[in-house]
């Protein structure tokens, strides 16, 4: 199986917000675990789109957006310069990937320049316009046709890996964050989140999305920011969660509340 495919195997539920009443009753979790969960997306953070200012639930124009910014972060450059980038992008009316091919390739280089790109600014440069070519081409120009045309993760997942400069990384970022959203973004809970959510004993009652979505509905978060905030908690300890502790006592955990979040 490929990386691209693997993306989409394995169990992958269906529902993302479990908006049922704040507690802990029948949830199978104890009360600081709960807060422990919270404290993951309050110090760490949860979604990169909301972040942001994109709201992904609340149209196509939003899509759009968050589809430009995960092409962003979806390159070898940091969080920060990505998202500083995807400012001055926005500034000069940049909110959709169909309208960069009209501008020229020194201006865009002079966008990704004042956000950070420099080493990587022509190569991005041409990503960029090479993307919005293909998009406009294949999908009327509009992000949001790709979500309706494909509403199987497998087939999701081929159509962004097709598109320049996307590929494993980028998709599940992206995906991840239109659970609920699109269709086919029914992606299972990502490898790393599951890894950080059992190492910090969140996931003894339940496991996998199923048991993230319970947990994070029973204290009025989207699981997806949980998703994404257990994710950052993984990459946070790079090679080293095997030698921390975990749990309340998660080093990581514990830097990350004394210093600003990590990029």
């Amino acid at each position: 199986m490929n990386e691209v495919a693997s993306t989409c195997s394995g169990s992958a539920g269906r529902a993302v917000r479990a908006d049922g009443p704040t507690g802990t009753a029948g949830t199978g979790y104890a009360p600081g675990e709960i807060r422990l969960a919270r404290r993951v997306v309050a110090v760490l953070g949860g979604r990169f789109s909301a972040e942001l200012g994109i709201d992904v639930d609340a149209g196509d124009a939003e899509v759009e957006r968050w589809f430009v910014a995960a092409t962003l972060f979806g390159a070898r450059i940091s969080a920060r310069v990505a998202e500083r980038t995807f400012g001055v992008l926005a500034a000069a009316g940049l909110a959709r990937i169909d309208q960069f091919r009209h501008v020229p390739t020194d201006d865009l280089i002079r966008m990704l320049d004042a956000g950070g790109y420099a080493r990587y600014d022509f190569r991005t440069a041409t990503r960029l316009l090479e993307l919005s070519e293909i998009v406009n081409e294949r999908y009327d120009g509009q992000v949001a046709v790709i979500g309706r045309r494909f509403t199987t993760c497998p087939e999701l997942c081929a159509a962004l890996d097709a598109l320049p400069g996307w590929g494993p990384v980028t998709i599940r970022l992206f995906l991840r964050e239109l659970r609920g959203v699109w269709r086919g973004a029914d992606l299972p809970l990502d490898q790393r989140a599951e890894v950080a959510a059992q190492h910090l004993d969140l996931l003894s009652a339940r496991s996998g999305l199923t048991g993230l979505v319970v947990l994070a509905g029973a204290f009025d978060l989207d699981a997806r920011d949980l998703e994404s905030g257990l994710v950052r908690l993984d990459l946070a300890h790079g090679r080293a969660m095997a030698r921390c502790p975990g749990g309340q006592s998660c080093v990581a955990l514990q830097q990350a509340m004394s210093h600003d979040r990590p990029a």
